[in-house]
């Protein structure tokens, strides 16, 4: 893509009621747009970046035999009444609105109502289990007060997925497998450091788990042992716990985290009242277990703004990044510039996702928005690389370090087609 073709502009300042870095930086950058509290559009950048997670989490939950569905946004009250959760004191975060002949209904903040009620339709027997299913779907929540940036708002990008077995131990045979799923998903968006936590189960387990990132601006605060590369949220830190997990207080140490992912197990809160029962062997109906595993697509996007940066702007990860290559050239120099669009138009045969700042504004312009917006590598074409020794060259910065090297035009297209 020409950067002089790109609509959505690099900007000095973020909104002045926008405090979060994530959504300072992602604003500032062009990848996102704030529409009012708790609520952003994606812009092309940003778009890229989104798709480039969503194709990640969906090669790993697919590898372990997850099948995608897109279930309704719009819910059916009665379903919900079943399980106690329409209640606007039991859940407080609710968005609902009425249709035109007066029936209520809301939009979806979760749903393992609806799929478990539509799989009554589909499971009888013990020989339909065990199975998961997921999708990549709009929720929305009614929170009281959005804050941080992408990391808590409205409206937002989840990837849910659920597991149904046909007993505890199969469910945790499962569950145990997702955690390592979720690593791999962390690590391939570069947030390898994510700590696989312990937290509050709720009503439906002793614990659940959750995986968090470390960082000044998280809301969680967690205790980590290191060496063991484990944590604990503060919501069940006590020495009950430490004991039953094995870990010490002195090896602890206390850090603000953000959550990026967490996964519960629901035993048979769900299939129970809904009905999603099924024959055993023996002819003997029963529940089925019940495993939730959620991760927000834009709240990891948003933690890699926030631990992934620097004071001159974001450091995307080659995974997610929105392009392989900053492509520029400096200069008024006309054979420079014919040089650089000559390469641009190689890169888009072989298919090296390009960014080419064509654009005619001052080379520090140029290398300021760089820096803002993050692409891992940048490529530079002058007058004077072209005049280096024998050969073309090309000067090539790495964003994340800043070394600086020399290279031929051929050896830059090698690289990028790893």
């Amino acid at each position: 893509m020409k950067q002089s073709q790109l609509f959505s502009k690099t900007k000095k300042h973020a909104p002045k009621d926008e405090m979060a870095k994530n959504a300072n930086l992602l604003i500032r950058a062009g990848y996102i747009s704030k529409e009012m509290a708790g609520v952003y559009s994606y812009l092309p950048l940003g778009l890229r970046v989104l798709k480039k997670v969503e194709k990640i989490i969906r090669e790993e939950v697919e590898e372990i035999g997850a099948q995608e569905v897109l279930l309704s946004s719009l819910q059916n009250k009665e379903i919900w009444e079943k399980t106690n959760r329409w209640s606007d004191e039991k859940v407080d975060n609710w968005f609902k609105t009425n249709f035109k002949n007066g029936t209520q209904t809301g939009l979806g903040f979760t749903h393992e109502e609806p799929l478990t009620n539509l799989l009554t339709e589909h499971i009888n027997s013990y020989k339909d289990l065990p199975f998961s299913v997921f999708q990549i779907q709009n929720k929305f929540r009614n929170e009281e007060r959005a804050k941080s940036g992408l990391l808590r708002t409205r409206e937002f990008l989840m990837k849910d997925l659920y597991s149904f077995s046909r007993d505890e131990a199969e469910h945790l045979k499962f569950y145990e497998k997702m955690k390592k799923v979720y690593a791999k998903i962390f690590k391939r968006t570069g947030l390898s450091g994510a700590l696989l936590t312990f937290a509050s189960g709720g009503s439906f387990s002793k614990f659940s788990h959750e995986f968090q990132v470390v960082s000044e601006t998280g809301e969680d605060t967690i205790f980590v042992d290191k060496k063991k590369n484990i944590a604990v949220n503060k919501e069940v830190y006590s020495d009950e716990v430490l004991n039953e997990l094995g870990l010490s207080k002195q090896d602890l140490k206390e850090e603000r985290s953000i959550e990026v992912g967490n996964i519960f197990s629901l035993g048979t809160k769900f299939s129970e009242p809904l009905n999603l029962f099924y024959l055993d062997e023996k002819g003997n109906k029963k529940p089925t277990v019940m495993g939730s595993y959620g991760i927000g697509l834009g709240r990891l996007m948003a933690t890699v703004a926030e631990v992934l940066s620097d004071e001159k702007g974001l450091i995307w990860p080659e995974s997610i990044a929105p392009f392989q290559i900053h492509l520029m050239n400096i200069g008024d120099d006309k054979q420079a510039k014919k040089e650089a669009e000559k390469i641009y138009q190689e890169m888009q045969k072989k298919g090296i996702e390009t960014l080419f700042d064509d654009r005619d504004v001052s080379a520090g312009e140029k290398f300021n928005d760089s820096d803002l917006i993050g692409i891992p590598l940048r490529a530079l074409i002058s007058k004077k690389t072209l005049e280096n020794g024998k050969s073309k060259m090309i000067e090539l910065r790495t964003r994340k370090t800043g070394s600086i090297k020399m290279i031929g035009i051929k050896e830059l297209f090698k690289l990028a087609e790893k």
